[in-house]
């Protein structure tokens, strides 16, 4: 029980530093892409480095497992790109609240995955979620940006649905440094080619953004996430992270004078309360 409290607070540290990644993208001027990949890249050297001076072994335990977390990988450089594409087109507040929809989509895949019984309490806290959701979105048009970053969040949300359900089967065999570093790795690898098609000019303030993203919000951010769903439910993961949507508009309020209207605010409590709920029920 008390490991199991240290997991949900640990998600709940990670899931702050996550927060910060979407306002730290507006700082910085270069394409969404060049974001997602500069973040990875750090990551990914970081973790290396980290595993390197630890003298902890790089293998898995099964060959059919360096396909499955390279293929989650790939999932990853989609998730990340269209989440900072999102908030780019939009704004924070945008790309977290739709972002903030994967809980419904665990909701029913875990249990089709990992062959286990719905639960109503589940289906109920995934309903009001999206409830939250349908209020903070403004009108939905296709005339505007707005809407635009609406539909690139929920690509990020849906990918994130799998990427969470994959972190639980290999959180449960390896350490959750040595899973990010072959996730953020692979997302690298897929992701530089970009720079050969897309022309950057780097500002300093562009350099320390993508680096304060990759290293904080990432690396270390990432793997405490990781880590801390071992023993903890895939969907109770998956609505803590509902937070990330409250934490990124305090943020965005603060650091970036984004004031929030009426419907984010309530239908950011209303996430946050299911959140906080499904984490008091779980403890």
């Amino acid at each position: 029980m008390e490991t199991n409290k240290k997991n949900i607070l640990y998600l709940h540290i990670a899931v702050m530093l996550f927060s910060l990644s979407g306002v730290a993208a507006q700082f910085v001027e270069v394409p969404s892409i060049t974001v997602a990949m500069g973040r990875v890249t750090c990551s990914s050297i970081l973790l290396l480095c980290m595993i390197l001076v630890k003298k902890e072994s790089l293998k898995l335990a099964d060959k059919k497992d360096y396909v499955g977390i390279m293929m989650t990988g790939i999932v990853l450089a989609v998730h990340w790109s269209t989440f900072f594409q999102s908030i780019q087109v939009s704004s924070v507040a945008i790309g977290t609240i739709t972002f903030s929809t994967f809980p419904l989509f665990l909701t029913f895949l875990e249990p089709l995955v990992f062959h286990e019984k719905f639960s109503r309490q589940s289906i109920i806290s995934a309903i009001l979620l999206m409830i939250g959701v349908f209020i903070t979105i403004p009108e939905f048009s296709l005339e505007n940006q707005m809407t635009i970053g609406i539909i690139w969040g929920m690509v990020s949300s849906v990918t994130y649905a799998v990427l969470t359900l994959a972190n639980r089967y290999f959180s449960g065999k390896y350490e959750g440094k040595l899973v990010c570093f072959y996730e953020q790795g692979t997302a690298a690898v897929v992701l530089l080619p970009t720079l050969l098609f897309i022309e950057v000019h780097w500002r300093t303030a562009d350099v320390l953004g993508v680096a304060f993203v990759g290293f904080i919000c990432t690396a270390f951010a990432y793997t405490l996430y990781v880590s801390a769903q071992r023993g903890v439910k895939a969907q109770t993961a998956g609505l803590i992270s509902g937070m990330e949507t409250v934490y990124g508009i305090l943020y965005a309020l603060v650091l970036l004078g984004e004031i929030p209207s009426v419907r984010e605010l309530i239908g950011g409590a209303v996430i946050m309360g299911v959140a906080v709920y499904s984490s008091l029920r779980k403890k």
